[in-house]
C-alpha cells in the first residue's frame, strides 16, 4: 500500500528562480500595519471568462483562483503535491483504489464545514456524464466513488493511471452551491469579496483557513489592460506588484522602489495555427513557416536574449519528456521554406492574420518579429490586436481565426495536461490538429503504467507535433515580476499560478 502524508514529489527538474538586483530587500515580516495591511496587484485582464473553478479556461483567471479554491491536494512552489483538504491518502498496490482521509474541520468561505458529500459532488461534477466531455479528463477513468464514513473518500478507477493524483488538485466546492459562477465559495487562504467589471477584484484573508493564514489581509487586483502603462502605474504608486513585465520595462524600473524578480513562465509560446483553414490545412505551408523563423532573434528582441527555445508542446521543466533535439527540426532555412510554399501552390506567398491579445506585451512583441521574418519568404502577416475576452470567445472557444500568438500552459504538472489538447476529439483542441498517429500515441501513453514506456509514447506525441508543424514553436518565455521593495515572500511556481498567501510586508 502506497501512502501519502504531505508531499508527493513529481519527477520534474524545476528551473530555479534568480533575482535581478534592481532593488534590494531585507528584513522581518511586519506585525501587520504597513500599507494598512493591504496591497494592490496589477493584473492584465479582468476575471471575466468564468469564476467557476471547474470550467475556467483563461490562465490569467485560473492563477488568481489558486488563492481561493483548493482540492484534496495542492501544488507547492517546488512542484510537489501536498495534502490540502485531504489529510492523508493511500493507494492500493494495483494503483486502482485511492483512499483519502479528510482533515477535520476544514471550512468553506461561507462558514460551512467541508464534508465527504462536498468532495464527491465536486469530483462527479468534473467527471460529467456519458453524454458530456469531462471537465477533468482523468475523471472519466473513475469507476466508483464512495464515502464509507464521514472523513473517508474512496475512488476506484477502471484502470491504473500514474498521473491521477494530479487531477485531484481540482477544486472542492460546496454541494449546496447552485450558482458557482456568481457565488464564489472555496477553502483557500483568500476569500472572494467583490468584483467591479474591468476595474478590480477584492480579496480578503480567510480567518478560518485550515493552514497557515495569509500574511496580508486585503488584496486588490487592479485591471491594467494597457500593457504600455504598467511602468507608469508602478512608479505612480497605484499598484505595488505586477507579474510578467517585459525586460525593457524591468530596465525602466532600475533605481526605483521596485525589485524585479526573474523566473520562467513554464509555458509553450508559439504561433498557433488553425489546421482546419486554408492554407494551414496543408502541412507544407505550416512547415514553410517553421523554416522561416529564427527563435533566437525573437528572444533577442522580446526578452534581451533570455528564454528557452522549444520545438514542440513541452517546456524544459518537464525534464524527462522535454526533447531539445526537436528545436532543430526546422533550423532556419529560407530556401527550403520557399520551395515548400511553391510545392503547396503559393510560389508568391500569401497573406494571413495573426490575432493577438492586446494585454500581453511579450506576445505582441513576438508577433511583430514574426511579421518581419515571414516577409523574407513572401508571406504577409497582419496583426489583429483584440481584447482578452474577444480572444477567448473568438479564438479559443469559437476557433474563428487563422493564427494567434499566445502561450499555452499546463493546469496540472503532467505531460497529459499539455498534450491531450491536440487529440482530434478533445474539446480544447482549438487549433483543430488531426492526426491518427498522434491519437494512437497519446492513447498508448495514458493507458500504460510503465513509466519508461509512457515517456516514450509522450515523446512520440511531441515528435509528431514537431514534424507535422502543428504550430510554429518559439520559446518558453522568461518572466519578470516587479514588486515593491517593502513586500517579501514572492514565490515562483512551475505552473501558471500566483500565491498571494506567501507575501508579507517588510518592517
Amino acid at each position: 500500500m502506497k501512502k501519502g502524508k504531505g508531499l508527493l514529489s513529481l519527477i520534474l527538474v524545476m528551473l530555479m528562480t534568480t533575482t535581478i538586483a534592481l532593488g534590494g530587500c531585507a528584513g522581518d515580516k511586519a506585525g501587520g500595519t504597513s500599507f494598512n495591511d493591504s496591497i494592490t496587484i496589477g493584473i492584465p485582464q479582468d476575471l471575466d471568462d468564468s469564476l467557476d473553478p471547474h470550467v475556467v479556461s483563461a490562465a490569467g483567471t485560473r492563477e488568481i483562483l489558486f488563492n481561493i479554491y483548493e482540492g484534496l491536494l495542492k501544488y507547492d512552489s517546488t512542484g510537489s503535491l501536498n495534502c490540502a483538504i485531504a489529510e492523508s491518502y493511500d493507494i492500493s498496490d494495483d494503483n486502482v483504489t485511492y483512499t483519502f482521509t479528510l482533515r477535520e474541520g476544514v471550512k468553506f468561505h461561507d462558514g460551512s464545514t467541508v464534508t465527504v458529500e462536498d468532495v464527491i459532488y465536486s469530483i462527479e461534477r468534473c467527471a460529467g456524464t456519458s453524454e458530456e466531455e469531462p471537465l477533468v479528463p482523468a475523471f472519466s477513468n473513475i469507476a466508483e466513488i464512495s464515502a464509507p464514513d464521514e472523513r473517508t473518500v474512496v475512488i476506484v478507477l477502471n484502470a491504473p493511471d500514474t498521473e491521477f493524483l494530479a487531477a485531484l488538485t481540482s477544486a472542492v466546492i460546496p454541494a449546496s452551491n447552485t450558482d458557482v459562477e456568481n457565488n464564489v465559495i472555496g477553502t483557500g487562504p483568500y476569500r472572494f469579496v467583490s468584483r467591479t467589471p474591468q476595474e478590480s477584484v477584492e480579496l480578503v484573508a480567510f480567518e478560518e483557513y485550515w493552514g497557515e493564514r495569509a500574511h496580508i489581509t486585503n488584496i486588490t487586483l487592479k485591471v491594467c489592460s494597457n500593457a504600455d502603462a504598467v511602468v507608469m502605474e508602478l512608479l505612480g504608486g497605484s499598484i505595488d506588484m505586477y507579474c510578467r513585465i517585459t525586460s525593457s520595462q524591468a530596465a525602466e524600473l532600475a533605481g526605483s522602489q521596485y525589485q524585479v524578480l526573474e523566473g520562467t513562465m513554464n509555458l509553450v509560446q508559439a504561433m498557433y495555427l488553425n489546421n482546419a483553414v486554408e492554407p494551414f490545412d496543408d502541412v507544407r505551408v505550416r512547415q514553410a513557416l517553421c523554416y522561416a523563423i529564427n527563435p533566437q532573434e525573437i528572444m533577442d528582441f522580446v526578452s534581451d536574449g533570455q528564454g528557452t527555445e522549444i520545438g514542440s508542446s513541452m517546456f524544459p521543466a518537464f525534464s524527462k519528456y522535454y526533447m531539445e533535439e526537436l528545436n532543430h527540426v526546422y533550423d532556419q532555412d529560407l530556401d527550403r521554406a520557399r520551395e515548400l510554399l511553391a510545392e503547396a501552390g503559393y510560389p508568391d506567398g500569401f497573406t494571413f492574420t495573426m490575432t493577438v491579445p492586446s494585454n500581453y506585451q511579450p506576445h505582441i512583441d513576438t508577433a511583430q518579429v514574426l511579421v518581419e521574418q515571414l516577409e523574407a519568404i513572401g508571406v504577409t502577416a497582419e496583426i489583429n490586436l483584440v481584447e482578452w475576452d474577444t480572444w477567448l470567445s473568438d479564438v479559443y472557444v469559437g476557433r474563428n481565426f487563422e493564427s494567434t500568438v499566445v502561450g499555452v500552459d499546463a493546469s496540472e504538472l503532467t505531460a497529459r495536461a499539455l498534450l491531450e489538447r491536440f487529440t482530434s476529439d478533445f474539446g480544447k483542441n482549438f487549433i483543430n490538429f488531426n492526426s491518427a498517429a498522434y491519437d494512437e500515441a497519446f492513447a498508448n501513453a495514458i493507458s500504460t503504467t510503465d513509466d519508461a514506456l509512457q515517456t516514450q509514447y509522450y515523446q512520440e506525441c511531441m515528435t509528431i507535433l514537431a514534424e507535422e508543424a502543428a504550430n510554429v514553436y518559439i520559446q518558453d518565455l522568461p518572466t519578470f515580476v516587479a514588486i515593491n521593495e517593502n513586500i517579501g515572500g514572492y514565490e515562483f511556481y512551475p505552473l501558471y499560478v500566483q500565491n498571494f498567501a506567501s507575501l508579507y510586508i517588510i518592517e
